[in-house]
């Protein structure tokens, strides 16, 4: 990993990006990118490869989180209740980082209030689906 601005040995511009500047990380489209990349992409920080070994907590939220349709988005924490588990809205979003290949982006903070890290992603996403969601950030209806 580098770091520095613009120009920086390893950064972009002055020369150190042959495409002009820009971003394949950042200037992903996840919708588009998705079948290319073999499946949904993972959320910030989320793991590649899934456990060996899914704990009954994590089976009952990934059973939770499969059946959601395209444009149904719940909460963390209605993804916990749901599971059997209230109250364990935290180790729900551990689980959605843990597991690959679910559909993340419908599962939201109890805000409705999209995460500023997972939004450039997320957002698209969900409007894919049909979801709109607003200038700050939050799932509308």
């Amino acid at each position: 990993m580098t770091s520095g601005g613009p120009g920086a040995a390893g950064g972009r511009g002055a020369g150190g990006d042959p495409g002009g500047g820009r971003d394949p990380v950042r200037d992903r489209d996840p919708v588009r990118d998705r079948d290319r990349d073999g499946g949904w992409p993972a959320p910030p920080g989320g793991w590649l490869q899934p456990p060996a070994r899914l704990t009954r907590f994590q089976d009952a939220v990934v059973s939770v989180v499969r059946a959601l349709p395209a444009g149904e988005v719940v909460t963390y924490a209605e993804v916990a209740l749901e599971a059997g588990h209230p109250g364990a809205a935290q180790a729900v979003a551990n689980v959605l980082r843990r597991v690959p290949g679910l559909p993340w982006w419908r599962v939201v903070p109890t805000s409705g209030r999209l995460y500023r890290t997972h939004a450039p992603v997320q957002q698209p996403l969900l409007e894919a689906e049909g979801v709109e969601v607003d200038g700050e950030r939050r799932v509308i209806g």
